[in-house]
Parts: C-alpha cells; sequence; structure tokens
C-alpha cells in the first residue's frame, strides 16, 4: 500500500506487513517551523487511532502527533530524537517518528491517499 494520510498531517507507510512507519508531513513541517525538539513514545506502548503519541516542538509552537490507525510502537526513531532537525530537512524519509505494528490494518483504508491529502491541505 502506498503512503496514506491523516487530515492531522501524518503519513504512514503500511508496506510493510510486520510494521508500518509513521511521520509528520512535509506540509506539517512547514507549519511548525524549525522543529528543536521532539518527544517519541516508549517501545511496547499501545495507541487507539487518533490518540496523541508524539510531540514535536518547533520555535513556533509544540504540536501533537496522532496515532493514523491503532498499534503498537515497535521501534522510535532514534537518530530523530538525537538530531530533530531530520524532521525539517526530510520529514517524509529520514525524519519519520516510530514504526508501530497495527492491530486493525483496515483503518489505513479510511486515511487519505495523496491526491485527496494535497485537496485537503489546498483548503488551507
Amino acid at each position: 500500500m502506498a503512503l496514506r494520510y491523516s487530515r492531522e498531517h501524518q503519513w504512514i507507510d503500511g508496506t510493510d506487513a510486520s510494521a508500518a512507519i509513521v511521520g509528520i508531513t512535509t506540509f506539517a513541517q512547514d507549519t511548525l517551523g524549525d522543529i528543536v525538539f521532539v518527544e517519541l513514545p516508549e517501545p511496547g506502548k499501545t495507541f487507539a487511532r487518533g490518540e496523541v503519541a508524539a510531540v514535536v516542538e518547533s520555535v513556533k509552537t509544540a504540536a501533537d502527533v496522532f496515532m493514523p490507525a491503532a498499534g503498537e510502537i515497535v521501534e522510535v526513531n532514534e537518530a530523530l530524537r538525537a538530531d530533530p532537525s531530520l524532521a525539517n530537512t526530510d520529514p517524509q524519509d529520514a525524519g519519520w517518528f516510530f514504526k508501530v505494528r497495527l492491530s486493525a490494518p483496515t483503518e489505513l483504508d479510511e486515511l487519505l491517499d495523496a491526491a485527496g491529502y494535497e485537496a485537503v491541505t489546498a483548503e488551507g
């Protein structure tokens, strides 16, 4: 499955059946400005879809990172914790936040595809 997007500006890559990768979108990063700190979830913790799983702080504000689909955190991006600027320079690749073992993979079907997300961001 290709990338899917939440209306809260998270992306999720569910192509790996063992663990989906989650991060913030380029749109979110552009809106936040320079990210200077990330608070990542603990591996082993489970979240329902829509729950706050992480927090980002930028020079402008702090923002919650919501779970786009329910599951258990299996890995966090320690490189991002050490260098939050990865979320600025490469939010949709090296700046990923965490990997999650999905408990309800069908929830991905309820998220936006690229065209749908682009339409949401164009609305402002």
